[in-house]
């Protein structure tokens, strides 16, 4: 159930809503005019409150990828908005989202102590008391076992895990518990259309990984990660060597989602001293754009993805306070692509890559969050071209944080 936020007045500065009104104010400028976000939007605790309500409980968030539940049985341990929850696969290849928090004492069912991130299982049993729960269909979640109730006035009926919404697009495992938000695969229809060349429900996870506590705002990284406009300056010497910030071509997208095309430089050297650059088994079927370049596209609230010729590695940023964020890292290669022998040393070489540039990526994004700290003066600055998708990302924000619509005055009584 999504928590009760109230508009009224807050005990930080003057209030929340002064804030909100210029969100909302910098939200409706034209993107020539576009305004980087007041520093509070990246420190004010109300306001990271009201994002956890508005934003990350209340709208679509990715948890995997479809191939992390391939078959009958299996499941993948995992959070959204701070809920523990698994997504189960059944005997009828039907996929579940399911709380796993046990109903008797509240138990987590699949502690990470103790229980792999992923696996297969028949049914759901809390490690504490034996409490099983079914996974098949319509009754995903009930409960089928709680040894020794039966001296207890007890409906095991009614008993069964809460089921969250769940959507899979494009392969990727999309969860969400408010139940009054639409449906998300319509408001993405044409970035849909846009990524169908590299066949996303078809790869496979190569690999995982993980930075926590990282010390920024979430905001700050999926900024840094929506736009090449750094690449000459926080990549200099390696990314932008192989896809050059100023050759990017950002897509004139509208809605919650953006995407952006940068060539590969004719002389691209590797990305890491002594790597070649990155070329592993080829997605097939891809044309010759894909081919020649890297597509950067991501939707709102956290996700981006860095689409290549062999692989496709999506990142989402998650808050774990007003100034700290986890960085969740998933690699997707082709199937046939594991077959290969070379293949753990691509795996291998692949996460040398990605933490040269992640590492780059933090000294911004905790430099900007330090300056952000000291609640600077407005900026005066204006978005680049190549910002588009921030000026984007604030007004999907800005539609997120708005007030509810208020209910009617009930009518007069007839006399």
């Amino acid at each position: 159930m999504l928590h009760d936020v109230s508009d009224g007045p807050h005990p930080r500065h003057d209030g929340l809503q002064p804030l909100l009104d210029e969100l909302a104010r910098i939200a409706a400028l034209p993107l020539e005019r576009g305004e980087t976000l007041p520093a509070r939007a990246y420190t004010d605790e109300s306001f990271h409150r009201l994002e956890h309500d508005r934003v990350f409980r209340g709208d679509w968030l990715c948890v995997g990828h479809v191939s992390q539940v391939a078959g009958p049985g299996d499941y993948l341990r995992t959070d959204a908005a701070g809920e523990p929850l698994v997504i189960t696969r059944d005997e009828e290849g039907g996929l579940h989202a399911l709380s796993r928090v046990c109903r008797h004492r509240f138990m987590d069912i699949l502690p990470p102590e103790t229980t792999p991130e992923q696996g297969s299982l028949e049914r759901l049993m809390c490690p504490y008391h034996t409490w099983t729960y079914r996974l098949n269909g319509e009754y995903a979640g009930q409960l089928a076992g709680a040894p020794m109730m039966n001296k207890v006035d007890f409906d095991r009926a009614a008993c069964r895990l809460p089921r969250y919404r769940l959507e899979e697009w494009n392969g990727l495992l999309m969860v969400c518990a408010d139940p009054a938000v639409p449906p998300l695969a319509p408001q993405l229809a044409e970035l849909t259309d846009r990524l169908a060349p590299y066949g996303l429900a078809d790869l496979v996870v190569a690999y995982t990984d993980r930075w926590e506590g990282v010390p920024a705002n979430w905001k700050v990284a999926f900024e840094n990660g929506s736009e090449n406009y750094h690449h000459m300056g926080t990549h200099a010497s390696t990314l932008d060597t192989l896809v050059p910030g100023k050759d990017t071509v950002v897509d004139e997208s509208e809605g919650r989602w953006f995407s952006m095309y940068t060539p590969f430089a004719l002389d691209a050297p590797g990305l890491a001293e002594g790597d070649a650059p990155r070329v592993g088994t080829l997605i097939p079927g891809l044309g010759e754009r894909q081919l020649s370049g890297m597509t950067v596209a991501g939707f709102f609230p956290n996700l981006v993805m860095a689409l290549l010729p062999d692989s496709v590695t999506f990142v989402r940023w998650v808050p774990t306070g007003p100034a700290t964020h986890d960085a969740l890292v998933t690699v997707l290669v082709p199937a046939q692509a594991e077959r290969d022998p070379d293949f753990g040393a691509y795996v291998e070489a692949s996460r040398r890559q990605f933490e040269v540039i992640q590492n780059e990526d933090l000294v911004a994004v905790r430099g900007v969050q330090r300056g952000l700290a000291t609640d600077p003066a407005p900026s005066g600055g204006r978005f680049s071209h190549l910002e588009r998708p921030l000026w984007q990302f604030q007004r999907y924000l800005a539609d997120r944080l708005a007030p509810a619509d208020p209910a009617p005055a009930p009518a007069p009584a007839q006399r």
